[in-house]
């Protein structure tokens, strides 16, 4: 059997594919509740960081907290509302804190969805273990019991964590906290 050189060059190509190959193969699938996690400065929203500072980006569904120094950032994924029309964008503030909150529908929902009912604290509650309400009426950064609607367009206008993650932000944000939605 004889070798050229140009069964070498043939083969050792090969050989250079077989990563490229074996990482295509292999590569874990797009999944639609990833967030791309935009990074945000606190000086492209505020003039300064008050006692904190909260920017919630729809589009890379997260939310960045600043503590009142700078000392202390954290990014969270979250889930965002269902469509732009749900979305209301600007500044605002926490103006109240609330453990095991319970959940009321709007006077919206009642509309479109006449047989949800209040529900109270528990495990069956949309806003998970904590909840901290907006100056604007009926939007609340909160929790949810329900995991698989971090990172996805889910909610009907608030931004949901999971509810480690809002334990964890309840506890570094005072009333008075100010929030960006963008």
């Amino acid at each position: 059997m004889t070798i050229s050189r140009r069964s070498i060059i043939g083969a050792s190509a090969g050989l250079l594919a077989l990563p490229v190959l074996a990482r295509a193969e292999t590569k874990a699938p797009v999944r639609s509740n990833t967030s791309a996690f935009i990074a945000q400065d606190w000086r492209d929203h505020f003039d300064s960081l008050g006692v904190a500072t909260i920017v919630a980006d729809t589009g890379s569904r997260a939310l960045h907290f600043w503590s009142a120094d700078g000392s202390d950032y954290r990014i969270y994924p979250t889930s965002v509302p269902l469509t732009d029309e749900l979305t209301k964008r600007g500044y605002t503030e926490i103006v109240r804190k609330k453990v095991g909150p319970s959940w009321t529908p709007t006077p919206s929902q009642m509309q479109r969805y006449p047989d949800w009912k209040p529900i109270g604290p528990g495990p069956d509650n949309p806003l998970g273990t904590h909840a901290m309400y907006l100056s604007w009426p009926a939007y609340i950064i909160h929790g949810t019991h329900d995991t698989r609607k971090i990172g996805r367009r889910s909610s009907d206008g608030c931004i949901g964590l999971y509810n480690e993650n809002i334990a964890e932000l309840f506890a570094l944000c005072p009333i008075g906290t100010r929030v960006r939605v963008i």
